[in-house]
């Protein structure tokens, strides 16, 4: 690990430890249906660990942000990987495009949607919407076998507003409505909603269209805002 690397996880490791609340913990396990130990760190502390560990340090590169993010994917406690999220998204525009690799062991290692959901819209969309040549990997992604895959596929253009790629999207929630699980069934109706947000009447015929098909959480999803 290059040495800027090593610094930084130094740092978060002696932050985190020290902001640790055991209490807090079992609570915030607790909330996540038991699959991840925590520190009993939350969201706003980790955003000042991180702010604190990066004080003074020179502002990362691509292969520092890659490391650390993997190292903070291999720790147990769950702020690792939160504090890796807020990081990448904090330097987004220093990723290249070969951190898609990077980004999809991110998505398919320790998924669940509170990680998931900050890669797909706040790291792989950069990614994609500064590389097109990445929506080859999108349409894969979407027809995965793997449901955080599909999940982030989705999800990705999330904050694209009226850049959205909006028949790549549709085409995306068109073939994964009959899906059995309730993340992608949820990812579905809440990126129809956000684009709902730029063309209202196109979500509504889509919905129309496929109502036989989309579940009822999509639909509900979709045109929650626009009764």
């Amino acid at each position: 690990m290059a040495s800027g690397a090593v610094e930084l996880m130094a740092r978060l490791d002696e932050r985190l430890a020290a902001a640790a609340d055991p209490v807090r913990a079992t609570a915030m396990r607790a909330y996540m249906r038991d699959r991840f130990p925590f520190l009993g760190v939350p969201a706003p502390a980790v955003q000042q660990v991180l702010r604190a560990a990066l004080a003074g340090q020179p502002r990362p590169d691509a292969a520092t942000l890659r490391e650390v993010a993997l190292t903070c994917w291999t720790r147990d406690e769950r702020e690792y990987q939160y504090a890796a999220c807020v990081l990448l998204r904090r330097h987004a525009r220093v990723l290249d495009s070969g951190f898609l690799d990077t980004a999809r062991c991110l998505i398919t290692g320790k998924p669940w949607w509170d990680t998931v959901d900050a890669l797909a819209a706040h790291v792989v969309g950069p990614l994609v919407a500064r590389d097109r040549g990445l929506v080859t990997t999108m349409d894969a992604w979407a027809a995965d076998d793997d449901l955080w895959l599909v999940r982030t596929a989705i999800l990705h253009q999330l904050t694209y507003k009226a850049a959205t790629d909006a028949p790549r999207l549709l085409r995306y929630c068109a073939a994964q409505a009959g899906h059995p699980d309730f993340f992608v069934r949820k990812a579905i109706g809440w990126a129809l909603r956000e684009y709902g947000k730029t063309d209202p009447a196109a979500v509504r015929a889509f919905v129309a269209a496929h109502a036989a098909e989309l579940s009822g959480l999509s639909r509900r999803e979709a045109l929650k805002h626009l009764s």
